[in-house]
């Protein structure tokens, strides 16, 4: 293996352990919540959540770390795991979603679910509840959906140097 292919594989196996790292504390986070509130939560959960600086210490983590994770898969991951590939990563980010698709790393429409609950994230929500506990809500289900892409980033990269 060249020192290039070696640079691409330490970037993959950087941005992959961020990526759990985020995921595992947004787990934890919603394994402590989980212990008080059933998921989906409703309205007088989250008020019981506002009103307690540790829950709402835990709310802040997982809508931080959801943020995070995502921002580190398609800023960092995504084409990392292409450049190990020996792939071009220069081209419209679409192309490289589809590209991942093919190597069943992802589904695209899956991801730009994802990509559209980050966008809703980053704005400041904390006056309009509905929202906030949509988010939380939709987080909590999508937390496996993100560990799956992160588990097939992990062995499609390693296993296979080369995938046509």
């Amino acid at each position: 293996m060249g020192s290039k292919a070696l640079v691409y594989k330490k970037k993959v196996e950087d941005n992959l352990k961020e990526s759990f790292k985020h995921l595992k504390r947004l787990k934890i986070a919603f394994i402590e919540l989980n212990n008080n509130f059933d998921f989906p939560i409703d309205s007088l959960s989250y008020k019981n959540i506002l009103n307690s600086n540790q829950y709402l210490a835990y709310s802040d983590q997982i809508i931080y770390r959801f943020s995070k994770l995502q921002d580190c898969m398609g800023a960092k991951l995504f084409k990392s795991i292409l450049l190990y590939q020996g792939e071009n990563v220069d081209k419209p980010f679409l192309d490289i979603l589809n590209r991942l698709e093919k190597m069943e790393i992802i589904e695209v429409d899956e991801w730009f679910e994802l990509r559209d609950l980050r966008n809703e994230v980053a704005h400041d929500y904390d006056d309009n509840e509905k929202i906030v506990i949509s988010i939380l809500n939709k987080i909590y289900t999508l937390q496996n959906d993100l560990e799956k892409i992160l588990e097939n980033a992990g062995s499609i990269s390693f296993n296979n140097r080369r995938i046509e």
